[in-house]
């Protein structure tokens, strides 16, 4: 899975950290999801999307071919 997770949180100027406050989970969990070594619960993706003014869709894209 691809994320544009770092884009969209430089669209609010929010550090990993802030991000992950956010939404109630480690900056590691952040750190994991940008580099696409971790897929997240629908949950923690519509929280991330609802802090970020964004839809899960446009954070998260699923790559088939992975």
């Amino acid at each position: 899975m691809k994320t544009r997770l770092k884009e969209f949180r430089a669209r609010y100027n929010l550090t990993q950290e802030e991000l992950a406050k956010k939404v109630s989970v480690r900056r590691e969990t952040i750190v994991f999801l940008e580099k696409g070594k971790y897929n997240p619960s629908l949950k923690l993706a519509y929280d991330i999307a609802k802090a970020l003014n964004s839809k899960i869709d446009e954070l998260f894209i699923f790559d088939e071919e992975e």
